[in-house]
């Protein structure tokens, strides 16, 4: 199949849901850093990087231990009142730092991602607070209609309004309801996180749950489903459902880990061979054929077509130096899609 004909054929049928983990982000600033040069802090870096050192100093000796285990220090803090000021304090200062983090000016992975996907059937959920996947999400729909995008822990970008469920930019008043989108809740204890006590956060995983029941294709990028997340894996399980009756479903692995250990952590979710790894986005079905990744696992599933493992498709160039680079090389599958809908 030649990238034209791949290109043309879009069907408009199945879903792709994408997961992603802390190390999706990651990978998205080394491709292009932070825009004022940031660091990314990660679950076992976060206390030194976000500015906690002196705060965990003052703990016991027992809390100090745990200072490269921030979600076990977290919950620890959480089931004892007497650390509420210390608790307190360390939720204010996560939440600006992330809060401050800034996309680069030339595209990033998030950038590449969000164009990847279609908005009519597919939907991107992150289990991260900061705001790239939502700053990407924004500035690309001045191009184009986004996928749906889900917060499952929460998003220094977003707020809630109660009043009526919405959502919007935090801090931003809803011109509905005139009442301001509240900041949503970032931390939560990693033993109990309770995700049906939060309005916004039980509203996101019940649409993640009711796409994962439909999806023909699951990419899980950067998380590596650990034993502290508990609850989370339980959902995405239960919403999945048994296995054995996912036999015509594709599961795709991004991730830097050594592939025998993350087959081990998602055993329950891949049917036998039907899964895809890689350690690097651009070798991934959304890289490989952006906005037809349902289409080209179609053909790689039918019998008499193309194996999609011979194929390039219509592979995406890593290097543009703008967004309007990316915008333009996406135009004619955008362009084939609007004569599918007839718009």
């Amino acid at each position: 199949m030649t990238k034209e004909e791949e290109i043309e054929r879009v069907h408009g049928k199945g879903t792709h849901v994408v997961i992603l983990g802390a190390g999706a982000t990651y990978a998205s600033t080394l491709k292009n850093p932070e825009k004022n040069g940031k660091t990314l802090p990660l679950m076992w870096n976060v206390i030194d990087i976000v500015g906690l050192s002196d705060v965990v100093k003052g703990l016991p000796r027992e809390y100090q231990t745990l200072k490269e285990d921030f979600e076990k220090l977290y919950s620890l803090l959480a089931k004892d009142d007497k650390f509420k000021a210390e608790r307190e304090h360390i939720e204010k200062v996560v939440y600006q730092y992330f809060n401050e983090l800034e996309l680069p000016d030339e595209p990033t992975i998030y950038d590449y991602l969000v164009l990847s996907l279609r908005h009519r059937k597919d939907i991107i959920a992150t289990f991260n607070w900061d705001p790239f996947l939502y700053k990407a999400y924004v500035r690309n729909g001045e191009f184009t209609d986004s996928p749906g995008i889900l917060f499952l822990h929460g998003c220094v970008s977003l707020g809630y309004d109660k009043s009526n469920g919405s959502s919007g930019p935090a801090g931003w008043f809803s011109k509905e309801t005139k009442q301001e989108f509240k900041p949503t809740k970032l931390l939560y204890p990693v033993d109990k996180k309770d995700y049906n006590s939060d309005p916004f956060i039980n509203g996101q995983w019940d649409v993640l749950g009711n796409k994962l029941k439909i999806a023909e294709r699951v990419t899980v990028f950067g998380y590596s489903a650990p034993v502290s997340d508990v609850e989370a894996i339980d959902l995405l399980q239960k919403s999945w459902g048994n296995v054995e009756d996912r036999a015509m479903e594709e599961f795709e692995l991004i991730d830097i880990q050594e592939e025998k250990k993350l087959l081990k952590s998602w055993d329950t979710f891949i049917h036998t061979h039907h899964y895809n790894y890689c350690n690097d986005y651009f070798d991934s079905s959304l890289a490989l054929h952006p906005r037809r990744t349902v289409e080209s696992y179609h053909h790689w599933a039918m019998p008499m077509t193309p194996n999609e493992a011979f194929q390039d498709g219509n592979q995406i160039p890593k290097d543009f130096k703008t967004l309007e680079e990316l915008w333009e090389w996406h135009k004619p599958l955008i362009e084939a899609e609007k004569r599918f809908y007839g718009e």
